[in-house]
């Protein structure tokens, strides 16, 4: 069952055509990826999905209910959250307080604690910076902090806007470790990834973005045995 349905979406930036009537869906439980080159729409996608950007038509339906015209800070509740390209953690926040922001739909506060704790044994390092300054967090911890702000709110889907972006190899390792982990929890992914390799990699099923087009999609399996898209994507 589709968990998320994206129909015939078109964004437009003025008179820029930024997707051209995309349509694609992620079943419940899978992790499916969308690839593509800098400038291809893939975070214009997210943002639009996410009620972040005014959609031209087309349609976003998410667990059976149409959430197109809907803004973002109503779909955390719904059980959506998004990973954002650059992190934007809080920099003048502590890291703690970058969690806590991630739990604002949330009532119970013993419960919120005990995620707070848990996500911190999750990521070790921001448990032992609690209390410092997000601004002064390395790349990598911000990352981490921002993906476990984003778990806060428990959510049935996460979506991940080029996690690995400015990452040493070593820790885009760990990033796409730290996602496997997520789906292995039961959240569904969608991923939006400019390093093709490692997306297919840990993906169910995949969409290539090409100028606000999809031009190919199918099992990522099988996406990376393609010829164009070793050529085009893996550096092959």
């Amino acid at each position: 069952m589709a968990l998320l349905e994206v129909k015939n979406l078109e964004v437009s930036y003025g008179v820029i055509r930024a997707l051209k009537s995309i349509s694609f869906h992620v079943n419940e439980g899978e992790i499916v990826s969308l690839i593509g080159a800098n400038g291809a729409g893939k975070t214009t996608t997210m943002q639009s999905i996410m009620g972040l950007i005014p959609i031209k038509s087309g349609s976003v339906v998410y667990d059976g209910k149409d959430i197109t015209k809907t803004p973002g800070y109503k779909l955390i509740p719904l059980g959506m959250s998004q990973v954002p390209e650059g992190r934007r953690v809080f920099q003048e926040l502590t890291v703690y307080e970058n969690l806590l922001l991630g739990a604002y739909t949330k009532k119970d506060k013993a419960q919120i604690k005990a995620d707070i704790d848990n996500i911190c044994t999750m990521f070790p390092r921001l448990g032992e910076r609690r209390k410092q300054v997000a601004g002064t967090l390395s790349g990598g911890e911000q990352q981490m902090l921002a993906m476990g702000r984003a778990m806060m709110s428990h959510p049935k889907l996460l979506m991940l806007d080029e996690p690995s972006m400015g990452l040493s190899p070593l820790l885009v390792d760990q990033v796409f470790d730290i996602i496997k982990g997520f789906h292995k929890q039961g959240v569904t992914v969608l991923l939006v990834e400019q390093n093709a390799k490692k997306a297919l990699s840990i993906a169910d099923r995949a969409y290539v973005l090409e100028t606000g087009s999809i031009t190919l999609e199918g099992k990522a399996s099988e996406l990376l045995d393609n010829d164009d898209i070793k050529k085009a994507y893996l550096g092959e």
